[in-house]
């Protein structure tokens, strides 16, 4: 019987596969804390657990009429994003899938009210943040498999694939490392401007009330109260977060929903990132808390 030894909610934002030197230049001098903070779980937390799998809630994997899980047998080549060609380049990928996994979430999809499918074609696109946290985080022969987000989903159908992900996760015998790729608030500053609000400094997130809507969940995130961020999913979805929230939605959901009660703790600042809430947040499990 498998079991989940982690999760966690991460930024991917393309800052990170900067150089120092850019980095610092666009942050006043220092260094954005997502960097160090990436390191920081690396060796503190994974490097120290024993897991064979993750599995990335992919914030950019946009699909239409199903949810979409990555069931290739071993993945590699070059990541070159279309959005941001400069600093994402011919990034060099190279890791093993999980079909197996992969194909018992898309069998359960359907018992839990959705839709899902098991994809291994091998032209199917891979998104950064997916590949931006492999870079930091592969320690080595792990299994890495990415489910993606559903344009026209609720937050009901993320619950639901949710629920088919823990199930899937129960039924085989894995040690499972979840991985919600993704921001906060998610509103960019308009382009003709975007250039004042390159620093990390919270008070450029696009809107007071948003930083604020990010702060209390993050409080909540750090109590344990995952409860508290489902039931209030209307009033944060005012604020744009990204993927309407559904790497978070589907991690959690995973984890047992308004049950789930490990507490966060915080792998680096809450930083803005041209206008948008970012942040490193790792739950430890019940017996790992101090």
């Amino acid at each position: 019987m498998g079991e989940v030894v982690g999760a966690a909610l991460l930024s991917h934002v393309a800052t990170i596969m900067l150089p120092e030197t850019t980095r610092r230049e666009l942050n006043n001098g220092e260094d954005f804390s997502l960097v160090p903070g990436l390191h920081r779980l690396k060796a503190e937390v994974l490097d120290r657990i024993d897991y064979d799998t993750v599995l990335v809630f992919d914030s950019h994997w946009a699909t239409t009429v199903e949810f979409v899980i990555a069931a290739h047998e071993h993945r590699s080549g070059l990541f070159t994003s279309d959005e941001l060609p400069r600093g994402m380049r011919q990034v060099h990928y190279d890791y093993p899938g999980d079909p197996e996994l992969a194909h018992t979430i898309a069998e359960l999809a359907g018992k839990h009210g959705t839709r899902g499918t098991a994809i291994n074609d091998p032209l199917l696109p891979v998104h950064y943040p997916t590949i931006n946290l492999l870079k930091y985080l592969q320690k080595d022969d792990e299994s890495w498999v990415s489910i993606g987000v559903c344009q026209t989903a609720e937050t009901e159908d993320y619950m639901r694939i949710g629920r088919a992900v823990g199930d899937a996760i129960a039924q085989l015998d894995r040690k499972v490392l979840l991985i919600a790729s993704g921001a906060m608030s998610h509103r960019f500053w308009p382009l003709s401007v975007l250039h004042n609000y390159e620093a990390a400094d919270p008070a450029f997130i696009r809107t007071a009330e948003a930083r604020a809507a990010d702060e209390e969940r993050i409080a909540w995130f750090e109590q344990g109260d995952h409860a508290g961020v489902l039931r209030t999913m209307p009033e944060f979805r005012e604020f744009k977060p990204e993927a309407n929230f559904g790497h978070y939605l589907m991690m959690a959901s995973a984890m047992g929903g308004e049950s789930w009660e490990w507490r966060g703790r915080r792998f680096s600042e809450y930083e803005n990132a041209l206008g948008t809430g970012q942040i490193h947040m790792w739950f430890d499990p019940p017996t790992a808390s101090s």
